[in-house]
């Protein structure tokens, strides 16, 4: 994820959950998995093609993934 991304750009377009909620729930609210962030912020609970990039339906491939999220947090502790 060496791209750089808004905390206002929207992560996941059905839930309209941004990348500040994502984090948010990450670092306070202890999300360590897909289904932990499902459940804090409703992000990949709905077409789930925000999920990753092989769960992705659209015919444009999204710019930032849940999974590539939690994989540079989870790096990080």
């Amino acid at each position: 994820m060496a791209r750089n991304f808004p905390h206002s750009y929207e992560v996941c377009t059905c839930k309209h959950v941004t990348l500040g909620e994502i984090i948010y729930a990450i670092k306070e609210k202890n999300a360590k998995t897909l289904e932990d962030l499902g459940k804090i912020t409703d992000a990949g609970t709905c077409c789930k093609s925000c999920r990753c990039a092989q769960d992705d339906i659209g015919v444009e491939k999204m710019e930032l993934y849940l999974t590539e999220i939690l994989d540079k947090f989870n790096k990080e502790n």
